[in-house]
């Protein structure tokens, strides 16, 4: 279908809703409000006549002086293209909104997200429970009317600790030295764990499950969240029958420490070092996707050659991304830590180059709004260039040569976790992921963004969408990395490498904007609304890892125990962004 027959459907599907789908008329803002009524019909028109069959992205936001809620949702097409964002407004007193998990499945586990941090219920949702919260948790976090015991004020910098520096922990007011709270007529002695019968009984309601035949005893195991094969403090329930998964949900929140409420009190570039802690492995692609969404708003353009060494940061990002995530598969299929040390010893060549440019191995706060904060040393570019010409292309044919044809992986990889191209865009995962089960889509060239544009790589894809096809993808993806990397080095321009002066603080007009990047994860996107104000009125991280995670059920139904532990590792998650 060619996009000027698209683009002729979108036309008719919005003179056909012209009374429940108005523009947004609001400064800085763009899209389009939609009815709650007209909320269904409109998204699957959306899907189905206008190609807009791929939704990214679902989030919330509370209007707190105006007495509504927001929920906002962007649309893409897999054919490439910017998103068409839609949103639905609710009251806050009893916010109801209807759910697009059975149009957009990739909603399900976001909406979970907003129920549980802005109390937003989605009607019609399979299984709306509290996802990075605990059941007993008091109230709806990201609502700003909520406050934490001992709240001290909105936004930093705290009046107590600046000008003055009189620093002093909330906590240490509280008799108990913590700081928490909970709801009426709680008792944490008496408390039982509520939630994990409403996780079973999710968990066993299976449609069809009452369908006569043989009836064979199910056991229900839970993988975690303590647990060497769960990549951090993660946790699988699986519904057995013998060794055959019937069913699976994934368990969240362990690590959640509300990034988000954090990226609200902070001022914009306070944030920058706070994106390095999402995944802690991927530090630069992190601040890369955050200095796009504030620029988006601020208007502003990087010098040419800060993009070009934005363009290079990202691309070393994603050969150690892709070099960690070959390793740790190899660890969940028994070839424990022999492979995994030679992508580590490439890992350190790189973290030298981003230890000399911007002080930190892993946590680089490098990336400025408007550029980057210090330049390549000429010794370093020497060091690069060795790298991206020498030795990381011997190196990757090496891995290629010691695993690629190995009959004990091809044994247990091909044909084991296949997600169809259907599911993959239905559930909205990204990156690898997504191009593994033969979807050609990468942000680079579906919205191009920085200077990638100009830069000549080619999207890998594989069509059989197992998870040995994910393994190959990734293993090419770091030749396609280094392919741009010695385009770079060749390219790289004279010139500033920051707009202006160097600030701590930065001037962002009213409005909205949704700044996404093609992460080694998948899409990395951050949403944020400005009120003018020197912090975010809201900001919202969209992480691959997160969203990826929706693909663990549909790749390990049917299967054996120890496939899923293979299929997770194949989704590549690290639980910093998962969690947040």
């Amino acid at each position: 279908m060619t996009q000027q027959v698209l683009a002729k459907q979108v036309q008719e599907v919005f003179a056909r809703f012209s009374d429940g789908v108005v523009e947004d008329q609001r400064v800085g803002y763009q899209g389009y409000i939609v009815a709650p009524e007209h909320l269904l019909d409109f998204a699957r028109a959306l899907r189905d006549e206008c190609g807009y069959d791929y939704l990214t992205t679902v989030t919330g936001v509370d209007y707190l002086a105006d007495g509504k809620m927001e929920v906002v949702y962007h649309a893409f097409k897999t054919l490439g293209g910017p998103a068409l964002e839609f949103k639905v407004q609710t009251n806050r007193q009893n916010p109801i909104v209807p759910s697009l998990a059975l149009i957009y499945p990739s909603a399900e586990l976001q909406e979970r997200e907003i129920w549980d941090l802005f109390g937003i219920r989605f009607e019609g949702h399979p299984d709306l429970r509290r996802i990075l919260l605990w059941e007993g948790f008091y109230g709806h976090p990201l609502r700003k009317d909520w406050k934490e015991p001992y709240f001290e004020e909105v936004a930093k910098p705290f009046k107590s600790r600046f000008p003055d520096g009189k620093v002093y922990r909330a906590e240490d007011k509280h008799p108990l030295k913590d700081n928490i709270d909970f709801p009426e007529g709680f008792d944490p002695a008496k408390w039982e764990a509520e939630g994990d019968a409403a996780l079973y009984k999710a968990l066993t309601n299976i449609p069809g499950a009452d369908e006569p035949g043989i009836k064979t005893e199910q056991i229900i195991l839970n993988f975690g969240p303590q647990h060497p094969s769960t990549h951090g403090v993660f946790r699988m329930a699986v519904l057995l029958d013998g060794e055959t998964i019937v069913n699976l949900k994934h368990v969240l929140g362990y690590l959640h420490r509300n990034h988000e409420k954090i990226g609200e009190r902070n001022t914009y570039i306070q944030n920058m070092p706070f994106t390095d802690r999402l995944d802690y492995i991927t530090s630069m692609s992190n601040n890369f996707g955050y200095a796009v969404a504030v620029e988006k708003l601020m208007g502003i353009q990087p010098p040419e050659r800060a993009e070009y060494l934005r363009v290079m940061m990202a691309e070393f990002t994603r050969v150690i991304s892709h070099l960690m995530s070959i390793g740790f598969l190899l660890n969940d299929l028994g070839a424990f830590f022999t492979p995994m040390m030679y992508a580590l010893e490439e890992r350190e060549m790189i973290l030298d180059v981003f230890e000399a440019v911007s002080g930190s191995r892993m946590m680089c706060n490098y990336f400025r709004f408007g550029g980057v904060a210090h330049d390549v040393p000429d010794y370093i570019f020497d060091k690069i260039k060795g790298l991206v010409f020498e030795r990381l292309p011997r190196r990757v044919d090496e891995i290629d040569a010691y695993l690629t044809k190995n009959e004990i992986i091809r044994a247990r990889c091909e044909g084991v976790g296949v997600l169809t191209p259907e599911q993959a865009i239905a559930l909205g995962v990204s990156g690898p992921l997504l191009r593994g089960s033969g979807v050609p889509y990468d942000i680079r060239r579906a919205e191009p963004y920085s200077i990638y544009d100009r830069l000549d790589f080619d999207v890998v894809f594989t069509e059989h969408g197992d998870v040995y096809d994910r393994y190959l993808v990734r293993l090419e993806e770091i030749r396609q990395s280094i392919r741009i990397l010695q385009q770079v080095v060749k390219q790289m321009p004279e010139g500033p490498i920051q707009i202006g002066k160097s600030t701590y603080q930065v001037k962002v007009p009213p409005g909205e904007a949704y700044g996404r990047v093609e992460a080694p994860k998948g899409e990395l996107g951050f949403y944020l609304v400005s009120d003018g104000k020197p912090n975010p009125y809201r900001y919202h991280v969209r992480s691959p890892s997160f969203v990826n995670l929706g693909a663990l059920a549909p790749m390990s139904i049917g299967s054996k125990v120890a496939d899923a532990v293979v299929n997770l590792g194949s989704i590549d998650i690290v639980l910093g962004e998962v969690d947040r």
